[in-house]
């Protein structure tokens, strides 16, 4: 596997420079890495994806956006991401040699916006997608917590990069128990490789009764289909409410944390590490973990 982290620094701080009106044409060149894997999923235009989530502003000068940028090259968060996910793919490929995997993935990490709630405060400055294979694209405000952990952020996303390289995701039949697992698995390996202060705050946020009562809902609906219906379980309510989705009655991220529960389970009950579970079927790992599903 190849791993291209690009020098979005030089480029973000470039499009700081432009009139508003170029910047939209800049932004779209600094994504092209990505657009060909996104395409193949209808995503045909990163630019709006951008506007409509917590990326920084393109219609507003704000001086904070080039101090950030540089307070965050400073830091060399772009060489940290480079070794994190350099780490992250060896351990993967000694744990299963010969797993599918994108030949090349890039990876694109682009400023947030730190006006954006869910970014900053729900998130802890920091955000990913990762399940597309062949791209990771990364999310940041430079908070002292995302300064610390977008390089672990990124290993969790390459985890889904291979996961999703071998185990079929359709939007119509996927469940909430494929994606807890997957989001359970992939802070597992977080873990796994760097320690439990690695992992992320939607993982660890929840504890005691307030985790028991997401983890009884969330497995009660481990059968629940469509990645229309998946938001509340996963994100949580508020989160699910600023997505256009129902609430069910789930505190933030909650499903990020039964699905560590889920996969801990499932660990323990094997003996395996999270890396070499990273293309286990749902079912297996739920079975594993004693979570009944109708399959």
């Amino acid at each position: 596997m190849k791993i291209i982290v690009h020098d979005t620094a030089s480029a973000m701080l470039d499009l700081l420079q432009r009139p508003r009106e170029q910047r939209p044409d800049a932004l779209r060149d600094m994504l092209a890495p990505l657009q060909d894997v996104m395409s193949r999923v209808g995503i045909p235009d990163q630019v709006e994806m951008h506007r409509q989530g917590s990326g920084f502003r393109l219609d507003r000068e704000d001086p904070r956006y080039a101090d950030a940028v540089r307070r965050m090259r400073d830091a060399g968060v772009w060489s940290r991401v480079e070794d994190s996910l350099a780490a992250a793919w060896e351990r993967i490929d000694g744990a299963v040699p010969g797993i599918r995997h994108a030949d090349t993935v890039h990876v694109v990490l682009v400023l947030g916006d730190p006006d954006d709630h869910h970014l900053t405060v729900r998130s802890g400055g920091y955000l990913g997608m990762g399940g597309i294979p062949g791209a990771i694209h990364l999310l940041m405000w430079p908070t002292d917590t995302a300064l610390e952990k977008i390089g672990h952020a990124a290993a969790h996303e390459l985890h889904h990069n291979v996961r999703y390289a071998n185990v079929a995701w359709n939007p119509m039949t996927v469940t909430v128990g494929e994606q807890v697992v997957a989001e359970g698995l992939a802070e597992a390996f977080v873990r796994e490789l760097s320690g439990e202060q690695a992992m992320g705050p939607w993982a660890t946020r929840l504890t005691g009764t307030e985790l028991d009562t997401a983890h009884e809902k969330i497995t009660a609906a481990i059968d629940v289909a469509g990645m229309q219906n998946l938001p509340p379980y996963i994100y949580g309510d508020d989160s699910a409410r600023l997505m256009g989705h129902e609430p069910v009655g789930l505190p933030d991220f909650a499903g990020y944390a039964a699905g560590l529960r889920i996969a801990d389970a499932h660990l323990a009950a094997t003996g395996l590490t999270a890396a070499a579970s990273v293309a286990l079927p749902a079912g297996e790992v739920l079975a594993n973990a004693g979570v009944p599903t109708a399959g």
